[in-house]
């Protein structure tokens, strides 16, 4: 490594991702900022992704490559942090891609308001053929936040329109993050619990409008076939921390209630599809008992009251879940699920505009 420190350090957690990762380093050598350093954290993947890393390394200085044994993002992205010198970081995956402007105008953003969390839009690329995408546009509000109070009152919003969730549409300070011991929890599904830490306490945010990142979604192996058997817990959990997080924040308006409500409603719809996933190995008597569970408990039955949808399309997916029929809310999970394994593009439509 040179002797001066880069202004931004960005990380890469790498598995599995040999048809991507170089169109991943090439869209980050083509940004009009240039005073970066990338770190390629190669997870321990049976692919040629590793060699990879190691080739583009031996190409351009700014590129570091660490192996290690697979044990996940999570894991990858906190070996790295310690040895990043930026003043700021960036969390990328290793198969999507961005645009040129991205990191000099979110770098000149936060030097120019002193940002502990600059925020930024970005796009979902929803793949259903070689060539083929569904793109849906996730939009920031022009937005710096002159006290801790005036973004925790924007939170909320902001949660809603899926800005706070990810790292990877925002540039974080690395010396905050370092100083308050902030690292990514050894779970799946690690965003979200990292940016909760991120957020509880932090006192300079910003939200930029645009469009940088490109999330891909919908991986041959990923998005269409897989089933967690312990995902209803997971949601379970994350509703949990959602509340604590605001109720620490002190907020508590009939407009928070009613986010917090219909979030718990929009993923237990999921939930329940991950139920009737082809996959699940449950019988089908287990199947409607977890399904009946689900829709029956206190905190489901109050979300499902005060959830006030958005569309046409969720409130008529709410329906037999709010009438407690339990043989309706599965046919319509199995629908949903058959859609979701036959047509990526109408199910991404469906799932964009709920």
């Amino acid at each position: 490594m040179g002797e001066s420190a880069p202004a931004i350090s960005i990380i890469i957690p790498a598995y599995k991702v040999e048809k991507w990762i170089r169109r991943t380093w090439e869209t980050l050598a083509a940004q009009t900022f240039t005073d970066f350093e990338v770190f390629f954290v190669d997870d321990g993947g049976p692919d040629a992704t590793g060699a990879i890393c190691d080739e583009l390394a031996a190409g351009d200085a700014r590129i570091h490559v660490i192996h290690q044994e697979n044990a996940g993002a999570a894991r990858a992205r906190n070996n790295a942090m310690p040895l990043a010198r930026g003043k700021y970081l960036f969390f990328m995956d290793a198969d999507d891609w961005c645009e040129p402007e991205m990191l000099a105008d979110l770098f000149a953003f936060s030097e120019a308001n002193d940002l502990q969390v600059a925020v930024t839009g970005f796009y979902i690329d929803t793949y259903y053929g070689p060539d083929k995408y569904y793109r849906e546009l996730r939009n920031a509000p022009d937005a710096v936040y002159a006290t801790q109070a005036d973004f925790r009152a924007a939170a909320p919003d902001l949660f809603d329109r899926q800005l706070l969730y990810a790292p990877w549409n925002k540039l974080y300070r690395r010396d905050y993050l370092i100083d308050n011991g902030i690292f990514f929890p050894a779970t799946f599904w690690d965003d979200l619990p990292f940016n909760l830490d991120v957020f509880r306490d932090v006192e300079r945010v910003g939200c930029l409008d645009g469009h940088y990142y490109h999330f891909l979604r919908a991986r041959e192996e990923s998005e269409n076939t897989k089933y967690r058997a312990d995902m209803y817990d997971k949601r379970e959990e994350e509703h949990g921390w959602m509340r604590e997080l605001f109720a620490y924040w002190g907020i508590d308006t009939p407009e928070s209630r009613e986010f917090l409500a219909r979030r718990y409603a929009e993923r237990l719809i999921g939930c329940i599809e991950n139920v009737t996933n082809k996959n699940c190995t449950l019988s089908a008597a287990e199947k409607r008992a977890e399904i009946e569970r689900m829709i029956s408990t206190p905190q489901a039955k109050e979300a499902l009251a005060e959830a006030r949808p958005k569309s046409s399309y969720m409130k008529l997916l709410l329906r037999p879940l709010r009438a407690g029929n339990v043989g309706a809310t599965m046919r319509q999970s199995a629908f949903i699920s058959w859609v979701k394994r036959t047509n990526t593009n109408l199910f991404a439509r469906l799932k964009a505009n709920r």
